[in-house]
Parts: C-alpha cells; sequence; structure tokens
C-alpha cells in the first residue's frame, strides 16, 4: 500500500515541512494544497482554500489521503483539522479549541496563569476602554508589549519603551485601524528584557517530547532595527541555551499546559511553539504558537535525524512512542524578502534568478516561502517573504557562511536580507 500525504498551507514552513516527509521511507507520495513553486518540485500541488474546513476536508477524502498535515495557523484556528477527522481521516495539528491557545492571546494568557507559568504582567483591554489601558501602561516600568488578541500574520506586536507611542498603539488596535477586528480586544504586558528564543515541542495530548530550540530574528533590518516582520531568519542550536533551561521549561511550562488544556476538554496534539525570554530572573513565556514557526522550521527540519512522517503521525494519534533524534548539525536559514516589505504594498512578479546555483551549493536548500510561476513557467516572487536560503554545518561559522554565499547567488528587483542572522551564536 501506498502512503499519501497532504500538507495544507503555502509558505515556507509548509515547504519545509513537505521536504522533510518526502524524504521518509514510509511516504510514497506528497501533495501540497495550494502550495508554491517550491513544493511543486516535491509533488502535485492542488487548489483549496486553506482556512476553509469543509473544502480542504473534502479534498483530503477525494485524495485519499492517510496523513493530512495542517500547517498554518489560521486553518487551525478555523477548525479544518476538526472537519478533517470529522471526514475519517488523520489530521495533524490541534483542533479548534485547543487552536485557540494561539487564536486568542487574552485566552493565552489565562492558560499560563491558571497553570501557574511563569509570564510578564498583563492586562487585557476592549474597544471602549482606552481610559484603563492608560492608566494600565502607566504601572509598567517603562518597556511596553502590545498585541491583538487575535491573530495578525506575525506582525500584530508593537514593542516600545515610548509610553506615548504604546498609547498611540492602542488606540489604532482597539478603533480596528490597525489590524481590524484581530486588535479590538488586545493584550498589554509589561516588557521583559533577555534573548528571546523558541522551544518546540512535539504533544499527543497528554505527553511531549522536545523537537529544538532556535532564535528567529523579527526585526527587518540589521542590527533588530525596523518594523516586526513574520521572521527575516532563524538559526538551530542556539548554543546559550543549555538542557537545564529545556527541561525546566518542559516541567514548569509545557507540561502544565497540556494538562490545564486536557481539564479545559481541549487536549492538545501538535507542535506546541513556546516563546521564551531569558531574564534575569529565569526564562519566562512570553506566548504559544500552535504550530511549526516560520522561519524556524527550515532550519529545524533538516536537523532531524529521525522520520518525521513517523513523529507527526503518532502526533495526531495521540500516542508518541519514537525518541525524536537530531543531528550534530548546525544549520541557519536566512529569509529573502521583496521591495517594502514590510508593510504593503509588495511588488510581485519579478522573476528569480539563481536558484539552481544556490541549490546546488553544499549543505544548501532553497525553501520558497512567496513564490508563484508565471506564464512562461519562470518562478517569480509573489510576497513579502519569498525564499528562506538554508544551510547545514559542523558549527554556525560553516552554516553561515554557506546560508550567505547561497544567498548572493539569488537576486531581483529589489530583494534585501539580513546580514546578521546567527550572529548572537558567534563564537
Amino acid at each position: 500500500m501506498s502512503t499519501r500525504v497532504l500538507v495544507i498551507g503555502s509558505g515556507g514552513r509548509e515547504h519545509a515541512l513537505a521536504w522533510g516527509l518526502a524524504r521518509s521511507p514510509h511516504v510514497d507520495e506528497v501533495i501540497c494544497a495550494p502550495g508554491n513553486a517550491g513544493m511543486a518540485t516535491l509533488g502535485e500541488c492542488m487548489p483549496v482554500v486553506p482556512t476553509d474546513p469543509a473544502a480542504v476536508a473534502d479534498l483530503s477524502a477525494k485524495l485519499d489521503a492517510d496523513l493530512v498535515v495542517v500547517a498554518p495557523d489560521d486553518p487551525l484556528v478555523a477548525g479544518v483539522v476538526d472537519a478533517v477527522q470529522a471526514a475519517g481521516i488523520q489530521a495533524f495539528g490541534p483542533n479548534a479549541a485547543a487552536a485557540k491557545l494561539e487564536g486568542s492571546k487574552a485566552w493565552m494568557k489565562d492558560v499560563l496563569v491558571a497553570a501557574g507559568i511563569p509570564t510578564a504582567r498583563y492586562a487585557t483591554f476592549t474597544a471602549g476602554g482606552e481610559a484603563d489601558a492608560d492608566a494600565f501602561l502607566e504601572t509598567l516600568p517603562g518597556l511596553y508589549v502590545i498585541k491583538t488578541d487575535g491573530l495578525a500574520a506575525g506582525k500584530g506586536v508593537v514593542v516600545t519603551e515610548s509610553l506615548a507611542q504604546a498609547r498611540d498603539a492602542v488606540r489604532a488596535y482597539l478603533s480596528g485601524a490597525a489590524f481590524g477586528d484581530a486588535g479590538r480586544t488586545c493584550v498589554i504586558e509589561e516588557g521583559l528584557r533577555g534573548p528571546e528564543v523558541s522551544l518546540f515541542a512535539l504533544c499527543d495530548g497528554r505527553r511531549a517530547q522536545v523537537i529544538a530550540v532556535a532564535q528567529d530574528h523579527k526585526r527587518a533590518f540589521d542590527g533588530d532595527r525596523g518594523p516586526n516582520t513574520g521572521g527575516m531568519g532563524a538559526y538551530s542550536p542556539v548554543p546559550f541555551v543549555g538542557t537545564d533551561v529545556v527541561d525546566e521549561m518542559m516541567e514548569r511550562a509545557v507540561l502544565p499546559t497540556l494538562a490545564e488544556l486536557e481539564r479545559r476538554g481541549a487536549p492538545f496534539r501538535g507542535t506546541l511553539f513556546c516563546g521564551l525570554m531569558l531574564t534575569p530572573e529565569g526564562a519566562k513565556v512570553l506566548e504559544y504558537n500552535v504550530r511549526f514557526g516560520d522561519p524556524e522550521s527550515q532550519v529545524l527540519i533538516p536537523r532531524l535525524a529521525s522520520d518525521l512522517f513517523v513523529h507527526l503521525s503518532e502526533s495526531a494519534a495521540g500516542e508518541l512512542r519514537t525518541p525524536i533524534a537530531l543531528t550534530d548539525a548546525t544549520c541557519v536559514g536566512v529569509v529573502l524578502a521583496s521591495e517594502g516589505y514590510p508593510p504593503a504594498p509588495i511588488r510581485k512578479g519579478d522573476v528569480i534568478r539563481g536558484l539552481d546555483r544556490a541549490g546546488a551549493q553544499e549543505g544548501v536548500v532553497v525553501f520558497h516561502s512567496g513564490t508563484a510561476h508565471n506564464d512562461q513557467g519562470e518562478v517569480v516572487a509573489n510576497a513579502g517573504r519569498v525564499l528562506t536560503v538554508t544551510a547545514v554545518g559542523t558549527d554556525i561559522v560553516e552554516a553561515r557562511d554557506r546560508a550567505y554565499a547561497a544567498a548572493v547567488e539569488i537576486s531581483w528587483p529589489g530583494v534585501h536580507y539580513r546580514r546578521d542572522i546567527g550572529a548572537q551564536a558567534l563564537p
């Protein structure tokens, strides 16, 4: 019998997942929906609206998929996993009840407090509560974090030391001017200081296994300057995060969160993405996401020595058994973005040159985040974040050198990328 896996999504995370699944000896066919130009090199890409539960379930049944991997946050929050499971098909990812952990930051903070997990002091405000929000801001020590309650494509966060800027952000959020309904409820947090890292754990409802730790680079430009983005690059492992920190966060954060979600009738199966701040008082949870990260996936999956399909299938079935194994390699991923990113409007349709030259270099994989084919069959830029040039090496120096040597081979008008990805890890 052949094994067919359907990957839902069209970004760099989904390309990395499809690439990892295609390497499994248990997988005969990978289909992506809707996919992108890079994912089309791995298997057929089929049209679907990822956030339409019925459409995804219908496609899964039509393809007779053995496993459906629902990768992005918005389909998870919309209940795509629920619909696929209701059709009798195994699906990887949390159901809608558990995905609320990312779908509502206010609810997520409530879960953290209920589970006794170390996190920043916060309060939640809704439209009309601007005066109360101002009063709460004045109680904070001088670093302010304002977040949309709902999904905002990784961009709904303002971090500032300016009280005036914080107040302006609150008003833009609550009025709907900044992020529409996603921001009409917002969370204000005390800003924490220290290195920020991401811990990824695979969960089956009650148990969890560590996948790895990575560090993302959110700001658009070198030196952590410019606006927040969906992520401009990442690397893994993170040398200043020891096993003591990982073990502590599994015991003090991940496992208590699973227990609290089960108590609330929302057992969590899938990837739990734990954003951590390493403060002088110890590690604290900034927030949870309910899926693999992007661009973190692009540096985690190439490090896997064990079988990605086996791990995702066991998580979906609620029975983690196979230990996750990683290589000793370091992996660095550099995101190549379009002119003007962020914010919109984004220039689209430019032909990308040099993909073959970059991908042929030792240790390099080029994952597509926002690409398409034009009428001539050429690969073109089609979004803000276009590619992630990923390289593995024996250490951070070799991995960075390989990634940047490949990145310079790729060009299109206006392409830009950070030159300091992984610099914090350099010896």
